[in-house]
């Protein structure tokens, strides 16, 4: 099965959730819509600013763990290689 891990941020600069998914549009989709509770919805972190596929869920978990470990400028450089402006990357449930 497919894996995403994603960076969610409340603005540029901002708050940081590092997550993981089987399925990327619907769970921004839920990040978005505050439709669970938890980090995301408490801090704002409603951009999508950076995600990375994987073949097998779990190199996507790992990763994840990896990522998460990291020191905040880390993810603010891992961000920035491929989204300078931290464009919101979301384009709607389906996509």
């Amino acid at each position: 099965m497919t894996g995403f891990v994603y960076i969610m941020a409340s603005r540029r600069g901002g708050t940081l959730y590092t997550g993981v998914t089987s399925d990327l549009s619907h769970r921004v989709f839920e990040h978005k819509n505050a439709l669970t509770p938890g980090f995301t919805s408490r801090y704002g972190c409603k951009r999508l600013v950076w995600y990375e596929e994987h073949f097998d869920v779990r190199d996507a978990i790992a990763r994840e763990k990896t990522i998460k470990r990291w020191p905040r400028q880390w993810k603010i450089d891992l961000i920035e290689a491929t989204n300078p402006d931290w464009t919101e990357l979301y384009r709607g449930v389906g996509w």
